[in-house]
């Protein structure tokens, strides 16, 4: 009876790990950079490799950085609300556009519009890396001093923007 009672606990264990990572939202992938300096910067812009934009540019500023790409299927979907977003002039948005080719991510834009101030290339992902990025398209709210306030996974929908980002940008912009 004990040989067969070893087996079971575990088989019960695995079972309750299971059960307790079904229950996890995917979206909900914690950052070890929130509340911590956005890491540095000096990447060039997309629509113009001979331009760079770098962290002590955007240094006074509470601003949107949304990584994206033009293969993603999730950035078309979040694409029109950061559009409606950028002509509110609520928030600066600034764009990665990791891992892509440029011509491909011109195009992109050229035909879905362009929210953003500027878009920064991270053909390599080496950016992306340093802020942690799981995939595309993800969204970080930074404020004025270049902290890292929030980290957004997934496409950002319209209850994210109005329950989440907007009144967290309107915070830091008080401050």
């Amino acid at each position: 009876m004990k040989r067969y009672l070893w087996p079971l606990v575990i088989f019960v264990v695995l079972v309750g790990f299971l059960a307790a990572g079904l229950r996890l939202d995917p979206h909900q992938v914690p950052s070890p950079l929130i509340n911590r300096p956005a890491p540095a910067f000096d990447l060039p812009r997309l629509d113009d490799p001979q331009l760079t934009v770098s962290t002590q540019d955007l240094r006074g500023k509470v601003w949107l950085l949304n990584v994206w790409a033009s293969w993603c299927v999730s950035c078309q979907q979040e694409h029109p609300l950061l559009v409606s977003l950028a002509q509110t002039g609520r928030v600066p948005v600034y764009g990665l556009n990791y891992k892509d080719q440029r011509e491909a991510a011109l195009g992109w834009l050229a035909r879905h519009g362009n929210p953003y101030v500027q878009s920064l290339s991270d053909p390599e992902g080496l950016m992306g890396i340093d802020y942690g990025v799981y995939g595309v398209p993800e969204t970080f709210v930074v404020d004025k001093q270049g902290v890292i306030r929030h980290k957004h996974t997934g496409p950002v929908t319209p209850q994210d923007l109005s329950g989440t980002l907007l009144p967290l940008v309107e915070k830091l912009n008080a401050q």
